[in-house]
């Protein structure tokens, strides 16, 4: 059946904008590329700080062959990136290996800058957060940056609770403890090891956002007046959960109530005021899907 204007131009508009999607999807991973080498040629690779992962390999071998730590970052992906092809289709692969062919140019090209800073202390936290930003801005624009990165994706495809900054510190520690034989230098593994901490915490703030925040429970005989302040004086979402005691056998309205951190004393200082005698019960909730927070649809990372 023919197609009418409005629906071809209607599809010529969404092709524009998938094309316009993924040219901002590789200037963000150009940019990505870079940031993550300047980390490695500018504090880590210069101060010895093998951080985990491939890039970690490279600067290990690096000290040991004489290569130069970019060239060993190519070579030792083009079989990790192979393995990944069959998974994660041909556009993942293709930025992928764009993003490897960068980043393994650009850490060759810095490398005669550095070091900017020889206190290790100094390269570890700095080098941490470049290269955290750096690995979370390229997983947002659907790509890695090669190496242990396909694998924590594969990983996350059959362990999807588990977290990736948390992934990559499991993976990396292994690396570090090598770096420390090779290097014959346990401060130096030490500082290595904190690089991998700042990375994984950093990590996921860039992944998943400071959504984190705070899951409440309150059971109060003064459910109603309290929920009603909850509404009115924070403007968040209350919920009621049907109890009962199990000692009085009493029926009882549960609260259970959802909040960014930074309003959540607000939040108790409401239940102390309408019920000093109130059970509370606060916990961490990580990550939250809905109106206010994460889009349910968003793509786990």
């Amino acid at each position: 059946m023919a197609m009418t204007r409005q629906q071809v131009a209607e599809i010529k508009f969404e092709e524009k904008k998938t094309w316009k999607r993924r040219v901002m999807d590789y200037l963000e991973i150009t940019a990505a590329a870079f940031l993550y080498s300047v980390a490695v040629s500018l504090f880590l690779d210069p101060n010895a700080l093998a951080p985990g992962g491939v890039t970690g390999i490279a600067i290990i071998l690096n000290r040991l062959t004489g290569l130069e730590t970019g060239t060993w970052v190519l070579v030792i992906n083009i079989p990790i990136i192979a393995v990944g092809t069959w998974k994660f289709g041909l556009r993942f692969i293709l930025s992928t290996m764009y993003c490897t062919a960068l980043t393994s140019g650009f850490i060759n090209l810095l490398s005669p800058f550095g070091p900017v800073t020889t206190d290790p202390f100094l390269a570890a936290v700095a080098g941490g957060a470049l290269m955290a930003m750096g690995i979370g801005l390229v997983f947002k624009a659907g790509a890695t940056t090669g190496g242990t990165d396909i694998l924590i994706k594969l990983l996350r495809l059959k362990f999807p609770h588990l977290k990736t900054g948390a992934l990559f510190m499991i993976t990396d520690a292994s690396i570090v403890a090598v770096s420390a034989f090779v290097f014959q230098n346990l401060n130096v593994a030490l500082y290595a090891g904190l690089v991998v901490v700042i990375n994984s915490v950093l990590l996921d703030v860039v992944l998943y956002g400071r959504d984190g925040a705070k899951l409440i429970f309150i059971i109060s005989d003064r459910h109603e007046a309290i929920t009603g302040r909850l509404l009115e004086d924070l403007d968040i979402g209350v919920t009621y959960i049907s109890g009962e005691g199990a000692y009085s056998g009493k029926d009882k309205k549960v609260i259970m109530c959802v909040m960014k951190k930074q309003i959540s004393p607000q939040a108790e200082t409401i239940v102390r005021e309408e019920d000093p005698g109130a059970f509370i019960i606060v916990t961490s909730a990580t990550e939250i899907f809905g109106e206010g927070y994460k889009s349910i649809y968003s793509e786990k990372l």
